[in-house]
């Protein structure tokens, strides 16, 4: 016996585009979609419960591929300071910078991490999110990664949500190997990441290229002890420089590529070739006050797609809104509205390499989508302060 959800304006995102079904319905099967399309060539199959969505628009569940959201304390001062004058040197200096969020991070107990991180997790799932990437990289030793990681495990038992866990050891040099960059990346690719790994903590594996996180050289050290436990990579790169860092990442076959304000035509090229999501952030972006814009013309020429996230994080971009980063990416990066919704939908899933089962409203696919009390799409990216969700459905349930 199946479920229906009619009466209602579907955009099924199955191309990339809208696909808008003006009269539309779903049947779903459990978790799983078993038919879409408009209501009148609706199968005669039976039906156990029905949803008169009573016109209403419904998407894909948005999935945020890019997130920070496990970490303690804030960086509010910091803020502050930057905003009356202080340079980043000045505040690394005092102590500040990702080296204050790594030390809050390693006070904070698991159940206070796992407390503060429920309270972003809900804020998100007010905006519809029903997938969701979480990165560790703020305790960067064994067992301060593994807690982060835990409690992202234990997020993920508790709320409806699914939740991708990507370790990020090759975040910062830790205080403890000031100086030694190698001997730390030594300890995540003999210790930290073997280890994790086998715990079966995280399922992706993240570095942070950059001239003020590591090497080429280093980041490829990770990616190749990676490879050769069969994990899938990802990578920070081109934010703030110009290193080679999304070809090394495609080189890879790398899920995505993200920041990438600084990437080259040879760097769009090969995450063409290798199937590399370009991942854009524009809560960084706007955050800093940057001027430099991902090359969306270009990623639009390769045929390389584009998803957009939050990079919920403490330091460059403290913002627990999907909606927000879709704004920005239209109004700072230039992408249509279009453009931007198939960013949080199919081109975030594949960038977690759930492609095939999330991000699409079609047969198959996992019956997350959200309910809007709205007439069309664009309005969740045009007014990115107010939520019009009405519900959001996990896996067939109400959440």
């Amino acid at each position: 016996m199946y479920t229906l959800w009619h009466h209602c304006r579907i955009a099924t995102m199955a191309a990339g585009h809208y696909q808008l079904l003006d009269d539309g319905a779903m049947l779903t099967d459990g978790a799983v979609l078993l038919w879409v399309g408009n209501r009148a060539e609706l199968p005669d199959l039976p039906v156990a419960q029905r949803g008169d969505l009573q016109g209403r628009v419904v998407t894909p569940g948005l999935v945020d591929c890019h997130s920070h959201a496990v970490f303690g304390g804030d960086r509010a001062r910091e803020f502050e300071m930057r905003l009356n004058g202080a340079s980043y040197a000045e505040i690394a200096a005092g102590g500040g910078g990702i080296a204050s969020t790594v030390n809050a991070t390693r006070q904070a107990s698991e159940s206070q991490l796992l407390e503060s991180a429920r309270q972003r997790i809900r804020e998100l799932c007010r905006d519809g999110v029903t997938a969701l990437e979480i990165k560790s990289g703020y305790g960067l030793d064994l067992v301060n990664e593994r807690k982060m990681l835990r409690v992202v495990q234990q997020l993920a038992a508790t709320h409806t949500v699914e939740i991708s866990p990507t370790l990020l050891s090759a975040h910062a040099t830790p205080p403890e190997y000031k100086g030694d960059p190698d001997g730390y990346i030594n300890l995540v690719c003999e210790i930290i990441l073997p280890t994790l790994w086998e715990e079966g903590l995280f399922e992706s594996v993240d570095a942070f290229c950059e001239n003020v996180g590591f090497t080429p050289a280093q980041t490829e050290r990770v990616y190749s002890t990676a490879q050769a436990l069969g994990i899938p990579v990802k990578g920070h790169v081109e934010q703030l420089s110009s290193l080679g860092g999304a070809e090394l990442v495609s080189r890879y076959k790398g899920l995505s590529a993200d920041h990438i304000e600084y990437l080259t035509p040879e760097g769009v090229a090969a995450m063409s070739r290798n199937g590399t999501v370009a991942v854009l952030l524009p809560g960084a972006f706007y955050f800093l006050n940057e001027t430099r814009r991902p090359p969306v013309e270009l990623l639009r020429e390769y045929q390389v797609p584009m998803a957009v996230a939050t990079d919920y994080n403490p330091g460059t971009s403290p913002f627990a809104s999907l909606h927000l980063a879709m704004n920005m990416a239209c109004v700072k990066f230039g992408l249509t509205p279009e453009e931007a919704w198939a960013g949080v939908t199919r081109h975030a899933a594949q960038a977690l390499g759930r492609q095939a089962s999330h991000g699409r409203l079609a047969p198959g696919f996992v019956a997350d989508f959200a309910i809007w009390d709205a007439e069309h799409p664009v309005e969740m990216v045009y007014e990115p302060g107010r939520s019009p969700l009405w519900q959001r459905v996990v896996r067939g349930e109400i959440a």
